[in-house]
């Protein structure tokens, strides 16, 4: 596949990823909404559901919408790394297209909503406790689950048995993946809002901080580092864990 191609589809499926992801957030923080004060699950079950839909749009480039993927992959010896600015490039442009989209299609939401100074989470994460090693280590924690997982996982397969196929906990495609995220959220996703991917943070938060939105608050820059320098050690220390492993 040539690197336009993978730009293209890494690309579109992030930006497909954001659209919806930043969109259960807007769903359930904007008044106006019929999701109004859904809650931390519905956010989690959303965020699921965007990971599968932006998976399966970016298939053609494998799929891998968040840099710490790539990064691991790339670690992994299951990625060239040639390709990895390519990737991580498609997605920082597409997760911000995707932010820009949400705004887009709840622009009338966010003008009437009564508090538009703290609508920074609809687009990126934040802690619930200020503290940057700690939140540093779960974000690290709840990135090498998923990266461990999507790098160890075995696919479907052909059994012993004709005609009996050999399902590996994947087999599910990329609807397992939204599954692992899924679980990640409830698990984990407390703390810090659960980034676990350096493209879905700050490509939204750097449309927060470009688009017209009336009131808005600080894009809080110096926290953003965190959900960038938190998936990417947890993406790589995955990626080298599972390369240490005696995996046939």
């Amino acid at each position: 596949m040539s690197f336009g191609e993978i730009f293209l589809w890494e690309m579109m499926g992030t930006a497909v990823l954001t659209l919806l992801g930043c969109g259960v957030v807007a769903n359930t923080v904007l008044r106006k909404n019929r999701g109004y004060e859904g809650g931390f699950l519905l956010v989690n079950f959303g965020w699921g559901f965007a990971v599968f839909a932006g998976a399966s749009v970016a298939a053609p480039s494998n799929a891998h919408i968040n840099p710490a993927v790539t990064l691991g992959l790339a670690v992994n010896g299951q990625t060239p790394w040639s390709e990895v600015p390519i990737y991580i490039a498609a997605q920082l442009v597409g997760g911000t297209l995707g932010a820009i989209l949400c705004w887009a299609a709840y622009k009338l939401q966010f003008d009437t909503h009564d508090d538009p100074a703290n609508t920074l989470g609809i687009f990126s994460t934040s802690p619930t406790v200020p503290n940057a090693p700690w939140n540093l280590v779960t974000e690290i924690i709840g990135t090498f689950v998923l990266v461990f997982w999507i790098i160890l996982s075995p696919q479907a397969g052909v059994g012993e048995t004709p005609g009996v196929p050999s399902f590996g906990n994947s087999a599910l495609g990329y609807a397992a993946v939204a599954f692992i995220v899924i679980g990640i959220g409830n698990s984990l996703g407390g703390p810090t809002g659960y980034a676990i991917n350096p493209a879905r943070d700050l490509g939204p938060r750097i449309a927060y901080a470009i688009l017209p939105i009336r009131g808005k608050g600080s894009a809080d820059w110096g926290y953003s580092w965190i959900p960038i320098v938190g998936p990417i050690i947890g993406g790589v220390l995955a990626g080298l864990l599972a390369l240490a492993l005696p995996i046939s």
